[in-house]
């Protein structure tokens, strides 16, 4: 345990075994990219990645009866901030979803989200996604030894107000290993300096959730939904990180690459100034 907080502090091997298991639910985003097209419902992508986790990866399901949940990803479509719960709904051309996928390999967490286009996206749309991954991106390159949660957070908000967004607050990331979700919550707003102090060997999640509109939330009757209350559009991405040595490692690395999006390396600080 860290000597300041109830922060765990994972060792080589511990986070060796988180680092497989983030490996696999990135694989799992990769395998599902090609089936998000418009007339697919999100429960066809449900099934998908269910009988993919369990039958090819040989892990087990994180979501599925977690707090009662019933289904194996999160599809978060348009203004849907996230746990949206499959449904028989059709993607339509234009949309935008979040799909999160978590899973069990040998007792360890993967959590993972990544967002995709529906056919052609709307200027707003394209702009509020790509804006959504810089800010998580900021976000990680923030960690590292010594640094604090409030410059991951203040990181995230800079670059979403920059654009005219708001950041959702009433939802975070989380610490991960052997439990789903532990301490720390890793909050995407905060100040310079403050909050938790980073030490090698703690891994948590870094997930903006960002809106195009203003960052009020409301929960659906299902008990999961989260929309955004102006019904504007909301975005989000998600990867596992571990504090190093020398900064950080990304343990949910994207098997099929960025594509388009700049790499998340410290490198990239230096080329994006």
């Amino acid at each position: 345990m860290s000597k300041n907080t109830h922060v765990s502090i994972k060792t080589a091997t511990e986070i060796d075994m988180a680092r497989r298991a983030g490996m696999l639910a990135a694989d799992v985003l990769r395998m599902i990219a090609e089936h998000v097209r418009p007339g697919v419902t999100t429960d066809q992508l449900d099934r998908l990645c269910h009988d993919y986790i369990v039958n090819v990866l040989k892990a087990t399901p994180a979501n599925i009866g977690y707090h009662g949940y019933p289904k194996t990803i999160c599809a978060s479509v348009n203004h849907v901030i996230c746990h949206g719960i499959p449904s028989d709904k059709k993607l339509k051309n234009g949309d935008i979803v979040n799909i999160d996928v978590a899973l069990i390999k040998d007792g360890w967490f993967g959590d993972t989200s990544r967002m995709y286009f529906v056919g052609e996206p709307g200027i707003l749309a394209r702009r509020l996604v790509r804006t959504t991954y810089e800010a998580m991106c900021a976000g990680i390159r923030q960690v590292r030894p010594g640094a604090t949660l409030g410059d991951v957070g203040h990181a995230i908000q800079t670059v979403a107000h920059r654009e005219g967004f708001s950041v959702v607050r009433e939802y975070c990331g989380h610490g991960i290993g052997q439990i789903y979700h532990d301490e720390p919550q890793v909050l995407h707003y905060g100040q310079p300096g403050q909050g938790l102090r980073l030490e090698t060997g703690m891994v948590f999640t870094i997930e903006p959730m960002i809106n195009a509109g203003k960052a009020d939330t409301k929960h659906l009757p299902d008990g999961w939904t989260v929309v955004t209350k102006d019904r504007s559009l909301s975005a989000q991405w998600e990867h596992m990180v571990a504090v190093t040595d020398t900064g950080f490692e990304v343990l949910t690395p994207w098997p099929d690459g960025y594509g388009d999006y700049p790499p998340i390396t410290l490198a990239a600080i230096a080329e994006s100034a």
